[in-house]
């Protein structure tokens, strides 16, 4: 096989599997090929990366060691593809009466989410997450996209227990805005003792929801390592949790004008 055969497999490999660890036995076997030429065209891989901002290849040393690649893109792309998702919200057309934003089509958007997901790995992976955590339904595809480039399992918590799902841990909320009650359930199996999650959800407007995330991960004796938000409002500007990450902010909606006010939050990056 030629080398830019042999470049072209592995990168396919490491790009789809963003996380893990990849041995030089396993290449060197696959492709047929010296342990010293998987080396050199990792390589050119990892240089060819760095030049164009799509991510990084580290060398895992030891008896389980091997190659990994990481997600990780420039600031001035993630304030691009900001930017733009800004623009893409801001459509008139997406006013819905009452006041509300319609942004469905762009959270179930396997483009969108993807990026979201891996910018969201970007800024926490170093606190080393096991577990992504999320409450149905708008949340599931950006934590499934986050846990994906984190390699780790995304577990996601119900309005309300299901038989199916075996025996559950349940906890009532106060919602920040409404100030009304919800509950919210997580089956038992889903998230093991000691476990240190990131919470991810799509929208944030006075934060109980991700609070409720909070107190059930504390009932699984989970550490809770980050909280990420697609979007907050602007109002209120005190919400029920403290420490949390937002891509955008929603600054108000205007019914009477046909405008968004949304823009990107200047203090991520």
């Amino acid at each position: 096989m030629r080398r830019s055969d042999r470049i072209a497999i592995i990168s396919k490999m490491l790009t789809e599997n963003p996380n893990k660890v990849i041995s030089l036995n396993y290449f060197s076997q696959l492709l047929d090929a010296a342990k010293s030429s998987i080396s050199e065209d990792l390589d050119i891989i990892k240089d060819t990366f760095a030049v164009m901002g799509e991510g990084e290849i580290a060398t895992i040393s030891g008896a389980s060691g091997g190659v990994r690649y990481r997600p990780k893109k420039t600031k001035d792309a993630i304030i691009k593809f900001l930017h733009e998702l800004c623009k893409t919200l801001q459509d008139e057309k997406r006013i819905i009466p009452g006041g509300y934003l319609y942004m469905t089509d762009v959270i179930f958007s396997p483009e969108y989410s993807r990026i979201i997901g891996e910018i969201f790995s970007q800024l926490f992976i170093e606190y080393n997450p096991t577990h992504v955590l999320t409450v149905e339904t708008k949340g599931i595809p950006i934590a499934l996209m986050t846990a994906r480039a984190l390699n780790v399992p995304m577990v996601s918590a119900r309005r309300d227990s299901r038989v199916t799902e075996g025996p559950s841990v349940s906890i009532s909320y106060v919602s920040g805005s409404s100030q009304r009650i919800h509950n919210m359930s997580l089956a038992k199996r889903a998230l093991p003792e000691s476990a240190k999650v990131l919470i991810v959800d799509d929208f944030m407007k006075g934060g109980g929801t991700a609070r409720g995330m909070m107190e059930l991960a504390a009932e699984f004796k989970a550490e809770v390592i980050g909280t990420a938000m697609v979007i907050t409002t602007a109002v209120p500007d005190k919400k029920l949790i403290n420490d949390f990450v937002s891509l955008l902010i929603l600054e108000g909606i205007d019914i009477n004008e046909n405008k968004v006010y949304i823009k990107v939050n200047d203090k991520l990056l």
